[in-house]
């Protein structure tokens, strides 16, 4: 996987991530989702690598990057954290302005990363996510059914026991899917207690304070300031539940939203990785990411 690509541990103020990269040309940072690993991108990345010096870590408290002392908390899960460790790693780069794309739970740090540090990131691209106030707050019978797990991976201690007695069993990655060198570090990530605990602190922060985060910013009238591409599962339930996808997004952002569905299943990354790196070569190219300062 990840030829001609870097792979180490980044120690940064807060946290140490193990990140891969490679590539030249404009700075993209990737974040991928639960309960994955930045290998989710292994057949993305090297596309885009083309074009772009494309970035994937494993986000805190996900595969083998450090995990979060949390509780009671989870401050140190929180997307607002996370997004630090995205403005340092890009720092630690010798990064300024850069791309920036999240899938899934990486779709709700790479949108508080764009709240929260506007002159760093330039363009945005999120990948099967809307913001998680707007979740919460459309919350209906429908998303409680299809998205129980926000829910119950908020609970302490049970999740864990319920993963941990069968990882394999309970997540049902298949290596055919994922391809062999991305299902075995996934396998290695969900099998580890440290790292079922750090995943699940994700979800701890996405009920209480990644919510009062986004209310905050919508209080106080802020709104990304960056270009926004929002790509969405055809074959999973996005649409399903938010109908038009984009116009759940169009208050968040300055500019006009933009977007598309990808004809794939949820871990679009995965399954349908040509047109992915199609559409977000198409959205980054065209603009000027940050020179890298000191390599």
């Amino acid at each position: 996987m990840f030829e001609g690509f870097r792979l180490q541990m980044i120690e940064l103020p807060e946290a140490t991530l193990r990140v891969r990269y490679g590539g030249s040309g404009p700075p993209l940072l990737l974040l991928h989702g639960h309960p994955r690993t930045h290998t989710t991108w292994h057949a993305v990345a090297p596309l885009l690598a083309r074009s772009f010096t494309v970035v994937c870590p494993d986000l805190r408290g996900f595969g083998g990057s450090s995990k979060p002392d949390d509780p009671p908390e989870y401050a140190a899960s929180s997307k607002r954290a996370k997004g630090r460790d995205c403005v340092a790693l890009m720092d630690h780069l010798g990064f300024d302005g850069f791309y920036l794309a999240g899938h899934d739970r990486g779709s709700y740090t790479a949108f508080r990363t764009a709240m929260d540090h506007p002159s760093r990131v330039l363009k945005l691209a999120i990948m099967d996510g809307v913001p998680i106030l707007e979740a919460l707050e459309r919350c209906t019978a429908q998303f409680a059914s299809l998205w129980w797990h926000w829910f119950f991976y908020a609970q302490p201690d049970k999740p864990e026991r319920a993963i941990l007695a069968d990882p394999r069993a309970w997540y049902q990655g298949r290596e055919e899917d994922m391809g062999a060198g991305n299902y075995q570090d996934f396998l290695a990530a969900i099998h580890d207690p440290e790292t079922v605990r750090g995943m699940l602190g994700d979800y701890r922060a996405g009920l209480v304070l990644d919510p009062q985060h986004d209310r905050e910013d919508r209080q106080a009238g802020r709104k990304l300031q960056c270009p926004l591409h929002v790509l969405w599962s055809l074959r999973d339930d996005l649409q399903t539940l938010y109908g038009d996808v984009l116009a759940v997004w169009q208050p968040w952002a300055a500019q006009a939203v933009t977007g598309a569905g990808i004809d794939s299943g949820h871990h679009m990354a995965e399954q349908a990785p040509v047109e992915v790196a199609n559409a977000l070569a198409a959205f980054f190219s065209g603009g000027q990411a940050g020179d890298s300062q000191s390599g």
